[in-house]
């Protein structure tokens, strides 16, 4: 088992947690193909993360198979907007920290 955490990305969890639950239970290798023609943001992060995983891991990735993928919310950014007659409107810009554990494909599973 081993694990890859990539923090503070500037990312909606809301948004990542979609894609993270897409790849949960998948192969790596083909999570992270799958991953490679999903238009959004967080596909190709969550992609990265996983390569990283399985990396740290030292397994190929068509041996690995993703046990958890987790978004977690991070720190919010909170800007401001200049809007009419000198006032301001708050703007929130959300972060994440994404968690992805990989293990070892045993001959019972494939």
């Amino acid at each position: 088992m081993a694990r890859a955490i990539l923090r503070f990305i500037r990312l909606s969890p809301t948004k990542a947690r979609l894609i993270a639950r897409e790849v949960q239970g998948m192969n790596a290798e083909y999570a992270i193909a799958s991953l490679e023609f999903t238009p959004n943001k967080a596909a190709g992060i969550i992609s990265k993360v996983i390569a990283s995983a399985v990396a740290n891991a030292g397994l190929e990735p068509e041996n690995a198979i993703i046990t958890s993928a987790r978004v977690d919310r991070g720190p919010v950014l909170k800007r401001f907007t200049p809007r009419a007659r000198g006032s301001a409107s708050p703007r929130h810009k959300p972060t994440a920290h994404i968690m992805i554990i990989v293990e070892q494909v045993t001959k019972g599973d494939k």
